[in-house]
């Protein structure tokens, strides 16, 4: 165990974007160096859409070997998070089978529905405590439950599971990961088989869990050889589901706060010691994901800045750029609620023309389609804010929890309209930053794990205080505008 800071290397995959960060970590040291960052693009292949995980890991490759020579001291440890629910198959001799598919491709179309009918939505709920999104994976095992693929596969590993077996040869499921897949027993911790069983799963699929903070195993010899690591550097579990290492990153001082979790989607919610399964949050589609030391993640995922993403993607398509900065002055000069949506239509779920969909929302519900893409964004930003307002509300309500804080971590931290549209709708006040605060948590749990910092959350995230700067939002302007929004938005 070390007795002094660490270097470390957080391996942090986005549904859009990863990077590969250096983390320097003690004590009284948090630093991160970003070594490679990594486009995320899905691949459109016949009707289906796959992640190219193959460029992925040559990404994950690179940026180690970037890591490797910049930190001449030597790499004391690597851990990889990503997003959720999406998984490989592994056949009996260790090899992928089959492209990963992305959650967006349409083959999950009616699965839900069809395994709620059968299984009943409240045995499900109790069970695992998860919000039903027609992604997550259990319904994608369903769907593809009679392909050559599934019929080849003795293992099924989640994303950041599958990396980690890469690098290190170790098969297992990281805990707050396996709690995406709707799969996992909430309560006992444990892999759900009954329910995998009644599904028409079949559990020996699913390999052991890992505790973040356990060691995988070390780099395989051809990892090495391919990185310039040494073989002796271990491969950690962190929290390895993206928003749990986000969540030990976030700079929260005690527990009344809430925290959003702003990038492609903002999960937005509170941490609890225990689920609430009541009947209640079920009708609510909140969701009790596992964090780090026996946390609860208690939130409901909302799309985040997805329809921007897509927008300005779908203008640079049509040969208009715009800078990101440029384009939110103009958005926060134009006055609010001109058109909102409700960003959580399914009509918003796949890639596309987004500027096109939203101009249809508005049309459908009465509204004047935005004139210019200022205006397109203003209305996205005003909508994303309006559902943060109704998403943190409701956890409140629903967990009993006070608050008297919302800290936004991730991309959505650097959009300081947003950010203060989302200290206007929820009147409370707004923390912003880190960024980076996945691949911070990530590289706490790592230092922590090799006895280069102690304690439990609290600690780690008032070493994520006094080493990251902060950006405070104070609510303005009229509440009262903000419950006229919702009532126009969700009364129709």
């Amino acid at each position: 165990m070390s007795a002094g800071p660490v270097t470390v290397a957080a391996v942090d995959l986005g549904a859009s974007s990863g990077r590969v960060m250096l983390g320097r970590v003690g004590p009284d040291q948090l630093e991160l160096l970003e070594m490679r960052r990594l486009v995320n693009r899905p691949v459109h292949v016949g009707r289906s859409l796959y992640w190219d995980v193959l460029d992925i890991y040559r990404g994950v490759l690179d940026g180690l070997r970037v890591a490797g020579r910049r930190a001449p001291e030597g790499i004391d440890g690597v851990g990889v998070d990503s997003w959720g629910v999406d998984y490989g198959l592994i056949d009996a001799s260790g090899a992928l089978v089959g492209n990963p598919v992305h959650y967006r491709d349409g083959r999950t179309d009616g699965v839900m529905e069809s395994v709620v009918a059968r299984l009943g939505a409240e045995t499900i709920y109790a069970t695992t405590g998860l919000q039903f999104l027609p992604f997550n994976t259990i319904y994608q095992l369903v769907a593809a439950v009679d392909t050559p693929q599934a019929r080849a596969a003795a293992s099924v590993l989640l994303m950041p599971d599958l990396i980690s077996y890469w690098l290190s040869g170790s098969l297992g499921a990281e805990i707050t990961n396996a709690s995406t897949t709707q799969l996992l027993d909430v309560r006992g911790r444990r892999w759900a088989t009954s329910l995998m069983t009644d599904a028409g799963l079949d559990p020996r699929l699913f390999p052991p869990l890992r505790e973040p903070g356990s060691q995988i195993g070390g780099l395989l010899p051809t990892v090495a050889e391919e990185t310039g690591l040494r073989v002796a550097v271990p491969v950690l579990a962190v929290g390895s589901h993206d928003t749990a290492s986000a969540v030990v990153g976030v700079p929260a001082e005690g527990n009344r706060f809430a925290y959003i979790s702003c990038g492609t989607w903002s999960l937005v919610g509170v941490e609890l010691t225990s689920p609430v399964l009541t009947e209640a949050s079920r009708v609510a589609n909140f969701t009790n994901e596992l964090g780090v030391d026996g946390t609860v993640r208690y939130l409901r995922n909302v799309t985040g800045l997805w329809p921007l993403q897509e927008s300005l993607r779908a203008w640079e398509a049509a040969g208009v750029s715009f800078e990101l900065p440029v384009l939110l002055r103009e958005a926060a000069t134009l006055p609010p609620f001109s058109a909102i949506v409700d960003v959580n239509d399914p009509v918003f779920v796949p890639p596309g023309d987004m500027p096109g969909r939203i101009a249809d929302a508005c049309r459908r519900t009465g509204q004047p389609e935005p004139p210019t893409p200022a205006a397109t964004a203003r209305c996205i930003l005003d909508s994303l804010a309006l559902a943060h307002r109704r998403a943190v509300r409701a956890a409140l309500e629903l967990s009993g929890r006070d608050v008297d804080v919302v800290h936004i971590v991730g991309g959505g931290a650097r959009n300081g309209l947003l950010c203060q549209l989302t200290a206007d709708a929820c009147g409370l006040p707004v923390l912003a930053g880190p960024v980076e605060a996945t691949a911070l948590g990530n590289a706490l749990v790592q230092a922590r794990a090799l006895g280069a910092v102690r304690g439990g959350l609290a600690d780690l995230r008032a070493l994520v205080r006094r080493s990251q700067a902060l950006d405070q939002y104070v609510p303005t302007g009229d509440a009262g505008a903000w419950d006229a929004a919702e009532r126009r938005l969700f009364a129709r």
